[in-house]
């Protein structure tokens, strides 16, 4: 037998090198990850702010579907106006910052001089009060001027009128009304309690 010959006992197992860690190596790949999470935490909680902000919008949309498909169509229509002024109300004014003058195109037009200087003030909380407390009495041409800046569609030009004949025509008015006007009339508001502008 040749000595030379490597025999099996002489076989040694090879040394495996140090497993590799998944873990980085270096602060920015720390960081990385920490900036991705405060993104999706800032993303989610925007999302849930506006969907919190929006449940006025949901459960308006939810009422106009009931009144749509309500079987008292006179009822259902006489509500259409106080539901939209309902949701004018329920806009968030949130949109004035701090020390802003509020320019006299925001306000009604029969807001007084004394009122508006109120606004000026650095009280942003008293501004989306008077704000918010005049939508309620808007009528006419102002209301249809308030619907017409919060929509995101061209509203018809006798809107708020319709409202009104819907609010004080008698029974018999709004029974004569023919079916695909009470269904353009649905849609409309359907339309702008869905889509009306509210700044952030």
């Amino acid at each position: 037998m040749n000595p030379n010959i490597p025999s099996i006992d002489q076989l040694k197992e090879i040394a495996l090198p140090a497993s590799v860690s998944y873990a980085p190596q270096t602060w920015g790949w720390w960081v990385l990850p920490g900036l991705l999470v405060i993104a999706v935490l800032l993303i989610s909680a925007r999302r849930y702010w506006q969907w919190r902000r929006d449940r006025y919008r949901r459960e308006a949309l939810v009422r106009l579907a009931e009144l749509q498909a309500s079987d008292n169509q006179v009822d259902a229509l006489r509500e259409l106006p106080e539901l939209l002024k309902r949701v004018a109300l329920s806009m968030p004014w949130n949109a004035i910052p701090v020390g802003a003058a509020v320019r006299r195109s925001d306000l009604p037009a029969k807001a007084s001089v004394q009122a508006i200087s109120m606004v000026n003030v650095r009280a942003p909380s008293l501004a989306s009060q008077l704000l918010q407390g005049d939508v309620g009495a808007l009528g006419g041409e102002d209301w249809q001027a308030f619907l017409v800046r919060h929509s995101t569609q061209p509203l018809p030009v006798d809107f708020s009128q319709q409202l009104a004949q819907l609010a004080y025509a008698p029974d018999a008015t709004l029974l004569a009304l023919p079916s695909d006007k009470r269904e353009q009339l649905f849609n409309t508001c359907k339309l702008w309690v869905e889509r009306h502008h509210v700044a952030a």
